[in-house]
């Protein structure tokens, strides 16, 4: 009898278990479980094959075609699969539902010396864990501030010092702006975004404050789920407000030395928001390579754009505090500070007069 393990016992073990996706390689390359090896039982072609047969003639019949279809590959299987941990021969599989297919593998594994225990309701109960997980109340601090305020790298100080946080945009290797995918690995599809956010989710403490960059709904072409999203647009926000030539400084470090032509390319797809003159001085001033007129160009563009969206939110929750010094370390631990005294005055009772 094939172990059954639920959602949370599958992901626990997965700690220090390696994990067999038994799906199609079309299933895997959509999204997946993170750190999921991909040993399909059948190829995309044959995937097709046994689901059209099923749907024509039936249960018995479908699974006579996937016999045919998998017997010369049984031994490769187990190799595979025990080289993914040759010291204890232990591995965790699923399929789509937790049916047949991941059944079917964890048996011949079993069969063949090794210990497989598969996850009950598959990629299906899990992909559900991961939407309804986004719903659970946590305590949120959204980090906001205007395009080159550092944000991600106060967030990573942050980290550093002993705080939560969730670096969205490194997620989605994506930082936000149309110059966000420059020097960034391609996007993951929003699913397995979904699949990597809960996978440090989970990993947090649910009574200790969770720092998150103020963002847009997509950071990129991904988008936040939405559970998720809502409870960052009730949250807090500690707005660091730091002067324009610093933010344009370190812009400047940042683009310099990245390819010409995708910096052009990226300034002309916002060429219709920051209007005609805008997008022709921020295109001499890159024939130039001065990259500091261009960023003090475009910055007027982002820093509307980040303020009309700012207003939108709860101005009661929203709390601006100026950074003058391009300092990581320093405005990290200024914001813990600041939520500190944010929670000591928030557990002071309130004396009716």
């Amino acid at each position: 009898m094939v172990n059954q393990l639920s959602v949370d016992e599958f992901l626990a073990k997965a700690q220090s278990l390696p994990v067999v996706d038994v799906r199609s390689p079309g299933e895997y390359d959509q999204a997946h479980i993170p750190g999921a090896v991909s040993i399909p039982l059948f190829d995309n072609e044959e995937r097709a094959l046994v689901g059209t047969k099923y749907k024509n003639a039936g249960k018995d019949s479908a699974v006579l075609l996937g016999l045919d279809l998998v017997g010369s590959k049984l031994a490769g299987f187990v190799k595979q699969s025990k080289k993914l941990n040759p010291q204890t021969k232990e591995v965790l599989v699923h399929c789509w539902r937790g049916g047949m297919r991941s059944g079917s593998f964890a048996w011949l594994l079993d069969t063949a010396g090794l210990t497989a225990s598969t996850l009950a309701g598959g990629y299906k109960a899990y992909r559900s864990a991961v939407l309804s997980a986004f719903a659970e109340p946590r305590e949120l601090i959204i980090l906001g501030g205007k395009t080159g305020s550092g944000k991600t790298d106060i967030l990573k100080e942050l980290a550093r010092q002993g705080e939560q946080v969730i670096d969205l945009e490194g997620l989605a290797h994506h930082k936000g702006s149309t110059y966000g995918a420059i020097g960034q690995l391609p996007q993951p599809a929003t699913e397995q975004y979904e699949n990597l956010l809960f996978g440090v989710w989970r990993t947090l403490d649910r009574n200790r404050r969770i720092w998150i960059e103020d963002e847009s709904r997509n950071v990129g072409s991904c988008f936040v789920p939405m559970a998720l999203w809502q409870q960052m647009r009730a949250a807090p926000v500690a707005f660091v407000d730091v002067p324009k030539a610093v933010r344009v400084q370190r812009l400047v470090a940042e683009y310099t030395g990245i390819d010409h032509s995708l910096l052009v390319e990226a300034t002309q797809r916002i060429s219709k928001r920051l209007g005609g003159k805008v997008t022709k001085d921020a295109l001499e001033a890159l024939t130039r390579n001065d990259y500091a007129a261009v960023a003090d160009l475009t910055l007027d563009y982002y820093d509307k754009a980040y303020l009309h969206g700012l207003s939108q939110r709860d101005q009661a929750q929203v709390h601006p505090l100026d950074v003058s010094v391009d300092s990581p370390a320093e405005t990290a631990r200024w914001l813990i500070d600041w939520a500190r005294e944010q929670e000591i005055s928030q557990s002071q009772p309130t004396i009716d007069p």
